[in-house]
C-alpha cells in the first residue's frame, strides 16, 4: 500500500492543486483544513479524507497526523507563525511521520527585514530537527499568482499593474509547485532528505515583458503600469488582503527591485529533474487565468473592473507602519534585504550551481546536501 499523505493548508491555492495531483496519481491523501465549507467539500468528491484541525493546536495536529506516513507542510502566513511550525513538529514526531516536504521561501534568510521570512527561516530548522523525519524543503521564487491576480484589469481594461519596476524574476505557476511537491512526496523519501529544491519558471520576465504575453493572450493591448506602494496598499485592501501578507510583499517588492529573484540566473531546471517536464510557460498560465470568471468579456465584469479602477485612489489603504508598530514585530540589529546578506548570497549562488553547471541546468544533482541535525543552508517563499 502506497503510504498515506497528509497535506496542510489543502484549501489554499498550491494546497488544492497539489490534492488533486496526488489523487491523480491514485495516493492516498488526507487533506487538512482551517474549517469545513464548500473547498473542503470539492475535496472530499475528488476522493481526498477530510479532516479540520486548528494549526495552533497540538492536540489537534496530533490527531490530524495519527495514521499518516508522509506530510507536506505549508508555513501559515500569519504573524504567529512559528507557534504553528513548532506545533506540527511535535505532531510530526508523535506520528512518527518519515517525511516532510516543507515550503520554504526563495528569501529564507535569518536577518531579513520581513518577519514572515524571518520565522520561515527558523521554521527549516525546527522541522529539520525532528528525529527520524527526512526533512526535505523546496524553496520557489515569485509565484505567478502574485502577478495574475490583476488580470481582469489587463483583460478587460488594458492596463497591468506592477510594483517591481524593471527587475526580473521566472514566476512559478501553483499548478508547477504542486506538480514538484507531490515529486518530493511520492518518491523515496532518504533520496531528498536535507535537500533543498528552487523550481522556478522558465524565463525571467519584467513587469513589461509580462503585459506584451498577456496582450498576446487577451488579443489587445495591454500597457504596463508601475503602481506606486500607496496605490497597492490601497488596491490590496479593498480586494481584502490580509494586512500581514501585504506587509511582507512590501519588503520583497524592494528585494526584486534588488535582483534577488534573477541573481545567478535565476532560472533553474528543477521542474524537469523533479517531475520529468520542465515547468509551463508564463503564457500557458496567462491562458489559464484569462479563462477564469472573473476575467471574462462580460458587461458586468467591465464595469466592476472599470468602478475599482477608479476608485481605488479614494478608498482607504493600510497604514503598514501602523501595522508594524502595533504588532511590536522582534526585529533584527541589523536588518539585511538578500543581496545585502553576505550569507544568503554564498547560499543562493550554491544552489543555483554555478559551482561548474549552468544556472539553466540546475537539478537534483546540484542542490544543496544538508546536515540532518537541522543546519540547512537553504531559503523559503518569496
Amino acid at each position: 500500500m502506497k503510504p498515506k499523505i497528509l497535506v496542510t493548508g489543502a484549501t489554499g491555492k498550491t494546497g488544492t492543486a497539489l490534492v488533486a495531483e496526488l489523487l491523480k496519481r491514485e495516493w492516498p491523501v488526507r487533506a487538512m483544513v482551517s474549517r469545513e465549507d464548500g473547498r473542503s467539500a470539492n475535496l472530499r468528491r475528488l476522493g481526498a479524507e477530510v479532516v479540520a484541525a486548528d494549526m495552533y493546536d497540538p492536540e489537534q495536529l496530533i490527531a490530524a497526523a495519527k495514521g499518516t506516513q508522509r506530510a507536506y507542510y505549508l508555513p501559515l502566513m500569519r504573524p504567529y507563525m512559528i507557534q504553528a511550525a513548532a506545533a506540527f513538529a511535535v505532531a510530526a514526531r508523535e506520528a512518527k511521520l518519515e517525511s516532510i516536504v516543507q515550503m520554504s521561501q526563495w528569501t529564507s534568510s535569518a536577518s531579513h527585514p520581513a518577519i514572515m521570512t524571518r520565522q520561515t527561516w527558523l521554521v527549516d530548522r525546527i522541522l529539520s530537527m525532528i528525529p527520524g523525519v527526512a526533512h526535505i524543503i523546496f524553496n520557489p521564487g515569485m509565484f505567478a499568482d502574485n502577478f495574475l491576480r490583476v488580470m481582469d484589469f489587463a483583460a478587460l481594461l488594458g492596463i497591468f499593474p506592477t510594483l517591481m519596476g524593471d527587475s526580473k524574476s521566472a514566476p512559478i505557476s501553483n499548478e508547477d509547485m504542486a506538480r514538484s511537491a507531490a515529486a518530493l512526496l511520492m518518491d523515496d523519501p532518504a533520496k531528498h532528505a536535507g535537500k533543498s529544491y528552487r523550481p522556478t519558471g522558465t524565463e525571467l520576465l519584467s513587469g513589461r515583458d509580462m503585459a506584451a504575453i498577456i496582450a498576446n493572450v487577451v488579443g489587445h493591448r495591454v500597457l504596463p503600469v508601475n503602481l506606486p506602494a500607496w496605490m497597492f496598499s490601497k488596491v490590496a485592501r479593498m480586494q481584502k488582503v490580509d494586512p500581514f501578507q501585504i506587509y511582507a510583499l512590501m519588503k520583497y517588492v524592494q528585494d526584486h527591485r534588488q535582483g534577488t529573484f534573477s541573481y545567478e540566473g535565476g532560472v533553474t531546471n528543477v521542474m524537469q529533474e523533479l517531475t520529468g517536464k520542465p515547468a509551463e510557460s508564463f503564457e500557458v498560465t496567462t491562458r489559464r487565468y484569462a479563462a477564469m470568471p472573473f476575467a471574462q468579456q462580460t458587461f458586468s465584469n467591465r464595469l466592476k473592473a472599470f468602478v475599482n479602477f477608479n476608485i481605488t485612489p479614494f478608498y482607504p489603504g493600510y497604514d503598514i507602519n501602523a501595522y508594524e508598530r502595533k504588532l511590536e514585530f522582534p526585529f533584527p540589529s541589523r536588518p539585511l534585504h538578500c543581496m545585502e546578506d553576505g550569507d544568503w548570497r554564498q547560499s543562493h549562488t550554491e544552489q543555483m550551481g554555478l559551482q561548474g553547471i549552468a544556472p539553466a541546468a540546475v537539478g537534483i544533482g546540484k542542490i544543496i546536501e544538508t546536515s540532518r541535525s537541522g543546519l540547512l543552508d537553504a531559503a523559503v517563499r518569496p
